[in-house]
């Protein structure tokens, strides 16, 4: 046995699974999760003493590169001032004022330790601020594991949603109704049969969690509209793409292309943290005021706002400069074109899809033509995507253990770490041509 294989099953002993986050457990791909000992850069070394380029960046935060000198620095230094003080510090206004600067709808901003608290407390805000309780969300977006947001679609778009995991009431699904993503139609029969009663809509700024599903020309403009029309509120959930897919998240790809769209509320997570847990709830000053202590709406969190990982976020975010983010898509660049380059060449068929630096590949026939929702990924060629998986491992490139996940660069892919993957594809798109 290797030490990855004794370590997967010693932890079996203890751990559901073996690990503390379901993807972690290779079991859309098969074989043996790789246990991590150490990150340098664009590399990973796992428990066996092999190196890998990673294409996974902690699903994110390692925007800079893993163990960047200025983010370890200013983890040390704070932890020398003391782990957890269980009162403010000033670098949680450091942090938040960060994030104001660079996304014009983030007003105020409240800390909280992992995204799942973020997207809840943005739902209890827009629950609190319009006296209403339904929440519409899109098939295949995910914004965390509270109850009600793990629903799934019921028979019919005016039904409510049933439980999508064990353990859910349905009393509390039912409060969520789940439409599929880029479909106008769909929202605006959700709002006729359920007219005054819908709080929010909370949508991924670009789908990620699906595989890289990015919101039709027009669709993000569409939601506010259509919210605002009936007084309900817009929740953009960028606890993925904030500050990676641009320096100030999707919301700058759609200034980009000339549709500013403003959410009333925004959640992020990931790069904030900068590899530690840090999250938060932003938006209008008058939804966040409703936060206690000043509103009545309760959230806490001894830990929100940690001076350890608040460091992490912001010496991140300081350093995320304009040539991070060009380097960044350079390197993404790079690896999507000779990804593609290869497949094509080992005739697999598979589409390349976009959310500023993010990127995926689905494979199979039945998505070449685009997958615009949730729908249409899940008739990806999953079983090409494991073969490609593995060949790319035993090559050296740690990839995302599902076919649908994102790609993650860093800023710390030079020249050489590209030219490992690229050295690694050729024969990992002819595994995956079977």
């Amino acid at each position: 046995m290797s030490r990855n294989d004794e370590l997967f099953a010693r932890a079996r002993e203890v751990i559901p699974g073996g690990v503390d986050s379901p993807v972690r457990a290779y079991g859309s791909v098969g074989g043996t999760p790789r246990f991590m000992v150490s990150a340098q850069g664009p590399y990973v070394t796992d428990a066996d003493g092999r190196e890998y380029v990673d294409l996974i960046a902690s699903w994110g935060p390692a925007l800079l590169g893993h163990s960047h000198p200025a983010v370890v620095d200013a983890v040390i230094a704070a932890a020398r001032r003391g782990l957890s003080f269980g009162a403010p510090t000033a670098a949680e206004t450091e942090l938040a004022e960060e994030i104001r600067r660079r996304v014009p709808a983030a007003e105020k901003i409240r800390l909280v330790s992992t995204g799942t608290e973020a997207t809840m407390t943005a739902i209890r805000l827009a629950r609190a601020a319009t006296g209403r309780d339904l929440l519409v969300k899109f098939a295949g977006h995910y914004h965390g594991h509270s109850d009600g947001l793990l629903a799934q679609a019921g028979s019919g778009l005016a039904t409510l949603a049933l439980p999508g995991s064990a353990g859910v009431p349905a009393a509390v699904a039912a409060q969520t109704l789940v439409v599929p993503y880029n479909d106008r139609t769909a929202i605006e029969q959700l709002f006729a049969a359920h007219e005054g009663r819908i709080a929010a809509i909370i949508t991924e700024a670009a789908g990620a969690n699906m595989g890289v599903v990015p919101p039709a020309p027009g669709f993000t403009a569409f939601l506010s509209d259509i919210a605002h029309r009936n007084s309900a509120v817009l929740i953009s959930d960028e606890v993925l793409t904030g500050f990676r897919s641009s320096a100030s998240g999707y919301a700058g790809v759609l200034t980009a292309a000339g549709e500013e769209v403003v959410p009333d509320l925004v959640t992020f997570g990931k790069v904030i943290g900068g590899g530690l847990p840090v999250a938060a709830v932003a938006g209008r000053a008058d939804i966040l005021d409703l936060l206690a202590p000043t509103g009545p709406v309760y959230q806490a969190g001894t830990l929100s706002g940690n001076p350890v990982a608040v460091s992490a976020g912001l010496a991140t975010l300081t350093h995320a400069t304009a040539d991070v983010y060009d380097r960044l898509e350079a390197a993404a660049q790079a690896v999507a074109g000779a990804a593609s380059a290869a497949l094509t060449e080992a005739g697999v068929p598979h589409v390349v899809q976009w959310a500023g630096t993010l990127f995926s590949i689905f494979f199979g026939d039945a998505v070449v033509g685009g997958v615009p929702d949730y729908a249409t990924a899940t008739t990806q060629d999953s079983a090409a995507y494991g073969r490609f998986f593995h060949a790319m491992l035993d090559a050296g490139v740690s990839m995302p253990p599902s076919a649908f996940e994102a790609w993650f660069v860093t800023a710390a892919h030079d020249d050489a770490a590209i030219g490992r993957i690229v050295d690694a594809l050729p024969a990992a798109a002819r595994a995956a041509a079977g």
